[in-house]
């Protein structure tokens, strides 16, 4: 077990390497960037649904899911992402490949479990080109923020479970905009960057009872509250002269004094419900309120002209098995899962709210039927998206995105009995 954990990290250390940004997006100009989605590919293939949790499975968005492990789960997952940018006049492509978690949970004790990983938070990444008859701007980013954490949930019965994260974000957003004017021998350029880092932390909760007909009602709900994060900033103003390959040749170039400040990092409040049978169906739906709003309170300095507002996610989603215990077809061993959601960004751009929507579906692919083995699988997601609007000039995004992710699963701190 150890020797393939080892070799699976490398493997995805590797494949992080590399890639280029996680994400490309021109929204990810504003603010922090976009927001990634903080949980595994089972989660994200019911439309992004934190609500399950069982013995077997680490849920990364809801501590609570700790305290209910009967054994150690391991998990790993990435995701590649075709995306076809478009406006009224041009488009373009765009493709991504990326890690997006990587985490290890554990029981410790009858209700206890503790576990602990990276999850990259937010991603910047764009390249924009925008010209007309008399000047011209050329716009480049890239960085973003992860976060390292260490849980722990606790099951106080069958009905109900609590469980807490503690965070720690890092990491840099990094800005460039060159300006060159018709009839200027000189253009400008200048640079923005942060670094991030700081604590935060969530709490959940979980609560499962079970009725006639073996019905189970899932009930969870997180809260993280509003944090500040302190932010170093740096910014330098240069005089360029634009070669004809389309080189930036700095003439003189000066670094500005910037203060230091802190980034509000949002609350966020999420309440979701569902029903199933344990091991055969499940349907729940979820609403999530951020408050976004905080981010028009950070890097004032930067001017970017965007503004922010709370924002809301709506996500419904499920699963299907056709005969779990099944030793005569594997197919009806898959986990089959389905989803929507619908979320605000919180990003106002030019007077227009962006949003964004995705349908998802997915397959968790059990690793066979060996006792030494007998609950790890494969999952398979892949979703179809929008992101924007080609309104007042804007830019519309269509992306897919190709998931997969491991759940390793193994009995760690077993006394040993001699006969």
């Amino acid at each position: 077990m150890i020797k393939r954990l080892l070799a699976i990290v490398l493997l995805f250390i590797v494949f992080k390497a590399e890639a280029q940004e996680n994400v490309s997006s021109p929204y990810s100009y504003y603010g922090i960037g976009l927001t990634n989605f903080k949980g595994t590919v089972s989660n994200r293939s019911m439309g992004g649904l934190s609500i399950l949790t069982d013995s077997i499975h680490v849920n990364l968005q809801n501590p609570a899911s700790y305290g209910r492990l009967k054994l150690t789960n391991f998990v790993v997952g990435g995701s590649h992402e075709r995306v076809t940018l478009k406006t009224d006049e041009a488009s373009d492509n765009a493709k991504i490949s990326s890690l997006d978690y990587l985490a290890l949970a554990m029981p410790l004790g009858k209700g206890f479990g503790v576990g602990f990983g990276v999850i990259p938070y937010t991603s910047v990444g764009y390249r924009i080109l925008d010209l007309n008859d008399t000047d011209g701007a050329r716009l480049s980013g890239r960085g973003g923020m992860n976060k390292v954490f260490f849980s722990a949930g606790y099951e106080f019965s069958q009905a109900l479970s609590i469980g807490l994260d503690a965070q720690y974000n890092f990491g840099n957003f990094q800005n460039r905009r060159t300006i060159v004017e018709q009839g200027l021998q000189y253009g400008t350029r200048d640079i923005n960057r942060s670094d991030i880092k700081g604590f935060n932390f969530n709490i959940g909760a979980n609560y499962q009872k079970t009725f006639e007909n073996n019905l189970q009602l899932h009930v969870s709900g997180t809260y993280s509250p509003e944090v500040d994060l302190n932010s170093d900033n740096f910014r330098e103003v240069s005089t360029i002269l634009l070669g004809s390959d389309g080189s930036e040749n700095v003439v003189d170039s000066r670094e500005i004094n910037v203060d230091n400040s802190t980034f509000t990092n949002p609350s966020k409040l999420s309440l979701g419900a569902g029903i199933g049978k344990q091991n055969k169906w499940f349907i729940g739906a979820e609403y999530v309120a951020l408050g976004t709003s905080s981010y028009q309170r950070s890097f004032d300095f930067r001017n970017d002209g965007g503004e922010f507002e709370d924002a809301t996610q709506v996500k419904l989603g499920g699963y299907f098995i056709p005969k779990y215990d099944s030793f005569t077809n594997y197919f009806d061993r898959v986990v089959y899962r389905a989803g929507f959601r619908y979320e605000g960004t919180g990003l106002i751009v030019q007077n227009e709210s962006i949003k964004e929507f995705g349908m998802s579906f997915g397959l968790g692919l059990p690793m066979g039927l060996r006792s030494t083995d007998p609950f790890s699988n494969i999952n398979l997601g892949i979703e179809l998206g929008r992101r924007g609007t080609t309104d007042q000039g804007l830019i519309q995004e269509n992306f897919l995105r190709l998931s997969i992710g491991l759940s390793l699963n193994d009995k760690w701190f077993t006394k040993r009995k001699f006969y």
